[in-house]
């Protein structure tokens, strides 16, 4: 299709074209300024052309002012206080709906408390352990053990 061709349009959009146009005109705007202002307000209101095809958004297109100019009459009408209520309801209502986020195994807090409990029943056992004499082998010997090999290759080269 031509660029500029008018042929997606319905009749009822170039009606409405035709009469900006003229509202254009009177006002001492060019004829061709006029006509492309008017064709821009057009797209504007209505999303372009509105005739079918398959990639057509004509109902989107159809509804979507309406939708608007109704919304911004019904905002126009309500006094401040009417709007202020509105708003405190929505709150209350969003924080009572509130989803609960699921973990695991329980909540965090309650995770870090059990661990807690773990350490410190770890530190209370190895105390106990080392007074009956069944503690482990310190791992500083160990690595007194190691330190000493490294050092006896050492001299061996």
């Amino acid at each position: 299709m031509a660029r500029g061709s008018k042929a997606k349009y319905t009749a009822k959009q170039k009606r409405m074209a035709a009469k900006i146009e003229k509202g254009y005109e009177n006002r001492g705007t060019s004829e061709k300024k006029a006509a492309a202002r008017a064709w821009a307000t057009v797209n504007k209101a209505t999303g372009g052309g509105m005739k079918g095809g398959s990639g057509s958004r004509a109902k989107v297109a159809r509804r979507r002012p309406l939708v608007k100019a109704a919304a911004k009459k019904a905002a126009r009408k309500r006094t401040a206080a009417q709007r202020s209520a509105s708003a405190r309801k929505a709150a209350a209502t969003r924080k009572r709906n509130k989803p609960v986020r699921a973990t695991r195994s329980g909540s965090k807090s309650t995770v870090r408390r059990a661990a807690g409990r773990r350490v410190t029943a770890r530190r209370g056992s190895t105390s106990t352990r080392a007074k009956s004499g069944t503690a482990r082998k310190s791992t500083r010997s160990v690595s007194k053990r190691g330190a000493s090999r490294r050092t006896s290759r050492g001299s061996r080269k």
